[in-house]
């Protein structure tokens, strides 16, 4: 039986913050860009409220692992948080090799997986969720 992904959403009335905690690296970008509104050691740790919907749309677009996305709340201001058109490709200083764009990822069972925004990728060869990056790389101390 497949593991249901759980998803976690918090709106501060015109965006609601989507959170996937098994995409997170814990990079902590959220962290450090909005301490107002994500703070770990609370619970929720995500205050929609105590952050405007451009401060919310701008940090989100920095999410290096796509665990964090969003949703207009009003149906008539959609907007999709896609990356610009085509694919950018960064590697991160001792981190992941982050792919942002709309990417079709054929995993070695052969089944293809669709994925949009950014994608971390594992460099260092430890993530448990290969081959994406689950952040590993932090506690065993990659360098490259």
């Amino acid at each position: 039986m497949a593991e249901r992904e759980i998803v976690k959403k918090y709106s501060n009335g015109e965006l609601t913050v989507v959170w996937k905690p098994k995409l997170c690296i814990h990079s902590a970008i959220c962290v450090n860009t909005l301490p107002n509104v994500y703070n770990p050691n609370e619970k929720p740790w995500i205050k929609a409220e105590n952050g405007s919907t451009v401060e919310l749309k701008a940090q989100i677009s920095k999410c290096p692992s796509g665990a964090l996305s969003y949703e207009m709340d009003n149906a008539d201001e959609k907007e999709g948080n896609e990356t610009e058109s085509g694919i950018q490709v960064q590697v991160s200083p001792n981190g992941p090799l982050l792919i942002q764009g709309d990417l079709s990822v054929m995993l070695a069972d052969g089944s293809v997986e669709g994925k949009k925004r950014t994608t971390a990728f594992c460099r260092c060869g430890a993530s448990a969720n290969k081959p994406y990056c689950d952040g590993t790389h932090s506690k065993i101390d990659f360098k490259d």
